[in-house]
């Protein structure tokens, strides 16, 4: 892209990048959900619409919106901008997880839903989580996980099928 900019649209190269300059300006992290915002905190947590009792735990702001892009959640976030990963030298400590404590123990909060991705690194951070809400007296549900909609199942890999053969639920009636 920058070669690209830089021999057919040099103009366009000075508009990105004073949007980017710009950006780093006047984005910082909301106060609430440790999102990206404009200000101090974001529009989702100072709206009065939103489901103050429950709380989404994400990895990312990217994860954020694909939940949002549902319309099926109402509630609040909590983004982690990362996940634990031992490998790269991310710990709990690293997440800064005693800033969702506090959130969560904000007296309004009465469920915690984590939303981590379904990898290693997700699945250890949702356990540690889970750990630490549960001490705490804090009700924790997982996303599902599955067979996707409109998913065909001879086109599903092992796996994801016995997961969802695990966490089935029971039908009507």
């Amino acid at each position: 892209m920058a070669y690209h900019l830089l021999q057919h649209d040099r103009k366009g190269a000075q508009q990105l990048g004073d949007a980017v300059l710009g950006a780093l300006r006047s984005v910082r992290h909301c106060k609430r959900c440790n999102t990206f915002a404009e200000e101090d905190i974001c529009e989702r947590c100072a709206s009065p619409r939103r489901d103050k009792s429950v709380l989404c735990v994400v990895e990312t702001p990217v994860d954020l919106n694909m939940m949002e892009q549902t319309h099926a959640y109402q509630g609040l976030y909590y983004v982690l901008m990362g996940r634990i990963s031992p490998l790269d030298g991310i710990g709990a400590r690293e997440l800064g997880l005693e800033q969702l404590m506090a959130r969560v123990q904000d007296g309004l909060v009465r469920e915690v839903i984590l939303a981590t991705n379904f990898t290693n690194e997700g699945e250890a951070t949702a356990h540690y989580i889970t750990a630490m809400l549960n001490l705490k007296g804090i009700s924790v549900t997982r996303i599902a996980r599955g067979v996707p909609v409109g998913g065909e199942l001879e086109y599903v890999d092992s796996g994801t099928l016995a997961q969802a053969l695990r966490e089935r639920r029971a039908c009507g009636g």
